[in-house]
């Protein structure tokens, strides 16, 4: 029985490194099963995918916009120079 139990649950480590595999790829169903225990037990891991899935959408609209509005570099050159003031 310990046997079994070992091979289906997973530490936090395992358990992040196949949510962000599964952002990626299809996990095989032996992962999916392992993964969903795991987070049935552990809200840390729950929480970490939901900010996870959450940050890798945002990314992905921010890469594949394909609007070509300079603003944000713009923006960004601003905040630097504020930065930069501050620190003096």
């Amino acid at each position: 029985m310990k046997k079994i139990l070992n091979l289906l649950m997973l530490s936090c480590k395992k358990a992040t490194e196949l949510i962000e595999k599964g952002l990626l790829v299809r996990l095989s169903f032996r992962e999916k099963i392992q993964l969903q225990l795991h987070k049935s037990m552990c809200n840390a891991c729950t929480t970490y995918e939901k900010q996870s899935k959450k940050m890798d959408e945002i990314l992905h609209k921010h890469i594949h916009d394909d609007s070509t509005d300079s603003s944000g570099i713009i923006q960004n050159e601003e905040l630097k120079e504020k930065i930069l003031n501050k620190l003096k």
